[in-house]
């Protein structure tokens, strides 16, 4: 149980990196009995690893049409980082008493995404960004706020982001100090203020890159799996 656990993690990372970096674009095919003979094993760890991806919105399942790809759509992560901007907000208000007696481990998570994007490190900019931001929605100790904001999928989206090769993303991991040190001096007002733009200016990107869709749909913009120089978070 415990190996066919592992290998089903490992088919579902591999997989989801390769959605992540475009290998395996929107609408692509995938194929259980393909990947169980490249990853040497059975179909079961494969389907186990396929369901996850799919609670994740990476890909969707069909009767009948077997399971492909799923595009995340520029008005899907626009609507989403609207979304994230309101819960983030109110949550950095409710947060703002917790920091202020101890911020040491948001510290740590903006040092480490500093870190992670001096060195190029996407996956780590991606999982230390992640347990920033969920760190502060933990905080809040509102749990239906928590499943609200777990719903949005930022880990996924993130990853899209940043698998694009932004440039921006040394700038972008500084926005995180600010917000620290609101949150340490009980400020929740001002943190949720400062994540609420962070999280619009995201939003402003990707509705631009709908609105430019939307409006050649002969000519449609490019998914999310290409470089666009101002969304990295």
């Amino acid at each position: 149980m415990v190996k066919r656990q592992c290998m089903s993690d490992e088919i579902r990372d591999t997989l989801a990196t390769r959605i992540y970096d475009g290998t395996l674009p929107p609408g692509e095919r995938l194929i259980e009995l393909a990947i169980a003979q490249e990853f040497g094993t059975s179909q079961t760890p494969v389907r186990e690893a396929l369901r996850e991806l799919e609670a994740m919105r990476l890909v969707q399942s069909e009767p009948y049409k077997g399971t492909r790809v799923r595009e995340i759509t520029p008005r899907e992560m626009a609507e989403s980082y609207l979304v994230r901007a309101i819960l983030e907000q109110r949550a950095a208000e409710l947060a703002a008493p917790h920091f202020q007696k101890s911020s040491d481990l948001l510290q740590k998570k903006a040092d480490e995404i500093c870190a992670a994007a001096e060195q190029g490190d996407i996956d780590g900019y991606a999982r230390s960004n992640m347990e920033f931001h969920r760190c502060i929605v933990e905080a809040a100790d509102n749990l239906v706020l928590l499943q609200c904001w777990d719903a949005l999928q930022f880990e996924a989206r993130i990853r899209v982001n940043l698998f694009r090769k932004n440039k921006a993303i040394v700038a972008r991991a500084a926005e995180h100090a600010p917000i620290v040190e609101a949150l340490r001096r009980g400020d929740g007002a001002e943190a949720g203020r400062l994540l609420r733009e962070h999280s619009e200016s995201f939003a402003a990107v990707w509705a631009k890159e709908a609105q430019s869709s939307e409006s050649d749909p002969d000519n449609p913009s490019p998914s999310c799996s290409v470089e666009m120089s101002a969304a990295t978070d």
